[in-house]
C-alpha cells in the first residue's frame, strides 16, 4: 500500500461537522434594530433623504415638496454659480468625463495644476496638494506627516476623518478635552522634547458650530516645539478678511503648518486639499499613499473648483450676507427659547438641541412636512448623549426665507411639545 493509499485509509469515515465561519454582519444587529425601531414610529427615515430635484443652492424638491434646504454646507452657494457651471462643461467636452489614473501616473491634467494655483493665490502659500475628498486629505496628511515614535495631538472632539488619519499611521495618539488650552499645554509638556509632534485642530467644529482659540492653542503648539495642522473645511469661504479660515481670522497665518480644506462646503464641488509655506511639502506627493493610489477627480470637477475658489477670493458681498443670516437666525432662535450649540452666531453652523433621539427625530420629520431641510445629527457624529438638528446657512438664503425658517421652527416646536 502506497502511502497516499494508507493516509486515506486512516480517515474517519465520519469526520467531524467544521463550525459554520461567523456571519461578519451580525455585529451590525443591533444597529438594524435600532433603525428598524426608528423607522416602525412611522418617521421618514433621516439618513435616507433623496432629493428629487435642486433648484438653487437653497431650494430643493423632496418627496414632491418644494422645501428650503438649511442642511448642505454649500456656505457661499456657488454650486449654481453659471462661471462654475460653465467651466465644468468646458472640461468635459475638452478632457471627456474621467482620468482613469493616479495623480502620480496619467491623472494629471492641466485643471488640476490651476486648482492647485488657484489654492496657492487664495491662501497666499507657495505649496498645494489636491486630493479626492476632504476626508482623504485628513487621511493623508495626518499618517504621512506624523510616523513611529512621533506624536499627534488632537482635540476630542476631532472630526472622523482626523480620527481616521491617526489610525492609518503610526505615530502615538494623544487627545486633549475639546477646546481646552491648558489640558492642551500639559498634555504636550508630558512628551518627550525631541520627539516630532503635530497639533491637529479645526477652525470651526461641525457638529455644534463653535469655534476653536486657534492663536492661543498654535501659541502653545509652538512653545513644545510641535508642528500645527489646521483643518478649516467649514471656515473656508467666509471666516477672515480673505475667506481663508479662522486661524486667518486669529492672526496665525505665520504659524500654522498645514491648513486642510475640503471643496464640498463653500467652494460647490466635490474634493479636499492641503496648503502649506513649508519648504519640503511637495514631497508628501511621494509618500501619501491616499494621494498616491488613488484616482485623480475628474477634470470637469477641478475647472469648477478653480473658477469657484478664484471668485470666493472677491466674494466680500457674499460672506457679509451670511453673517448677517447667520446672525438673525440664531437671534430668532434663541428668543423662541430653543437651545443652542453656541451663545452667539460664532459660525455658518447652528446647532438645536433636543432632549433625545425621540424628540429631534419628531422635530426634523415636522420641520421636513412643513417644507424644511436640516440634518438630524445623533451620536457617534455628535458628543455622548447629544441628539440635534444641524442648521448650515448659505450665503444665497434671503432674508424673506430666514424668516419663513423661523416661523417653521416655531410651528414645529410648538407642534411637538420643545416650545411651549
Amino acid at each position: 500500500m502506497t502511502e497516499a493509499a494508507a493516509t486515506q485509509h486512516q480517515l474517519p469515515v465520519d469526520p467531524p461537522e467544521v463550525e459554520a465561519e461567523r456571519d461578519l454582519m451580525s455585529k451590525f444587529d443591533g444597529l438594524i434594530a435600532e433603525r428598524q425601531a426608528l423607522l416602525d414610529s412611522g418617521v421618514t427615515d433621516p439618513f435616507a433623504i433623496v432629493m428629487d430635484q435642486v433648484k438653487s443652492p437653497t431650494e430643493a424638491v423632496i418627496a414632491g415638496r418644494d422645501t428650503i434646504l438649511l442642511g448642505t454646507y454649500n456656505y457661499m452657494g456657488m454650486t449654481f454659480d453659471p462661471d462654475v457651471i460653465q467651466a465644468g462643461k468646458d472640461a468635459l467636452d475638452q478632457f471627456g468625463s474621467g482620468t482613469n489614473g493616479s495623480r502620480m501616473l496619467n491623472g494629471t491634467f492641466r485643471d488640476h495644476m490651476e486648482v492647485e494655483q488657484a489654492l496657492r493665490d487664495f491662501y497666499g502659500v507657495s505649496g498645494a496638494i489636491v486630493f479626492s475628498t476632504g476626508y482623504m486629505a485628513n487621511l493623508g496628511m495626518i499618517s504621512t506627516l506624523a510616523g513611529k515614535g512621533e506624536y499627534v495631538i488632537l482635540d476630542a472632539d476631532s472630526h472622523a476623518s482626523i480620527y481616521d488619519g491617526c489610525k492609518q499611521g503610526n505615530a502615538e495618539i494623544v487627545r486633549f478635552r475639546h477646546n481646552d488650552i491648558t489640558d492642551l499645554d500639559k498634555r504636550l509638556g508630558r512628551l518627550p522634547k525631541e520627539a516630532g509632534k503635530l497639533v491637529v485642530l479645526e477652525g470651526v467644529y461641525s457638529m455644534l458650530g463653535d469655534v476653536a482659540p486657534l492663536k492661543e492653542m498654535v501659541a502653545v503648539a509652538k512653545k513644545h516645539g510641535a508642528m500645527v495642522l489646521s483643518d478649516e473645511a467649514h471656515s473656508m469661504g467666509f471666516y477672515g478678511p480673505n475667506g481663508r479660515g479662522v486661524y486667518e481670522a486669529q492672526g496665525c497665518e505665520g504659524d500654522v503648518d498645514f491648513v486642510v480644506g475640503t471643496f464640498s462646503k463653500s467652494v460647490g464641488t466635490v474634493g479636499g486639499f492641503c496648503v502649506s509655506n513649508h519648504p519640503k511639502f511637495e514631497a508628501i506627493r511621494l509618500a501619501c499613499r491616499p494621494y498616491i493610489f488613488t484616482a485623480s477627480l475628474p477634470p470637469s470637477v477641478v475647472a469648477t473648483a478653480a473658477v469657484s475658489i478664484r471668485k470666493l477670493s472677491q466674494a466680500h458681498e457674499k460672506r457679509a450676507r451670511l453673517w448677517e443670516s447667520a446672525r438673525t437666525l440664531h437671534a430668532g432662535l434663541k428668543e423662541m427659547g430653543f437651545r443652542l450649540g453656541t451663545e452667539n452666531a460664532d459660525s455658518a453652523i447652528i446647532a438645536v438641541i433636543l432632549d433625545d433621539q425621540t424628540q429631534a427625530v419628531a422635530m426634523w420629520q415636522a420641520l421636513l412636512e412643513g417644507g424644511l431641510y436640516v440634518n438630524m445629527a445623533r451620536p457617534p457624529a455628535t458628543p455622548a448623549g447629544t441628539y440635534l438638528l444641524r442648521c448650515s446657512l448659505c450665503a444665497e438664503h434671503t432674508s424673506e426665507q430666514i424668516q419663513t425658517i423661523l416661523g417653521m421652527f416655531q410651528a414645529a416646536g410648538k407642534a411637538v411639545g420643545v416650545l411651549g
